[in-house]
């Protein structure tokens, strides 16, 4: 698990993501928006961060987890499940995947947001600036 805390946004993203280059591409994404960015490699991971009460405000989460035989490991569907079943309502989870099929799946355990990969930057800024806006709105 990294982090990184450049920039003074107050929006706190967590990437779910298994395979190193794509890890890269969103962190600095999510750098240009000034997000601070926590990395974990599965969805197992991402689960025991919201058990140990870490929050966030979105949740950038890869389809393609693959799970290691040697060590079984959860879905990113059975991720999304458990994070909402825990009353995590208010984070913004975008289901990523090449796989454009995996849409209907991904909104059908709990993302808010379906994003074809790659990612394009003024995508992942639109959901930045509704974040910032709705995270606005609650502090009023």
């Amino acid at each position: 698990m990294t982090s990184n805390g450049q920039g003074s946004s107050s929006v706190k993203a967590l990437i779910v993501e298994d395979m190193a280059v794509e890890t890269l591409i969103f962190s600095t994404m999510l750098q240009i928006f000034h997000c601070e960015t926590t990395v974990v490699k599965n969805g197992k991971e991402a689960v025991d961060l919201f058990l140990k009460g870490k929050k966030f405000d979105i949740v950038l989460l890869d389809n393609e987890i693959f799970l290691d035989e040697d060590m079984p490991t959860m879905t990113s569907l059975e991720a999304v499940e458990k994070i909402r079943a825990m009353g995590e309502i208010d984070v913004k989870i975008v289901g990523v995947s090449v796989d454009n099929n995996a849409g209907e799946a991904l909104m059908s355990a709990g993302v808010d947001v379906f994003a074809p990969k790659p990612l394009k930057l003024d995508v992942l800024g639109a959901m930045i600036q509704e974040v910032i806006i709705m995270k606005n709105n609650t502090m009023v």
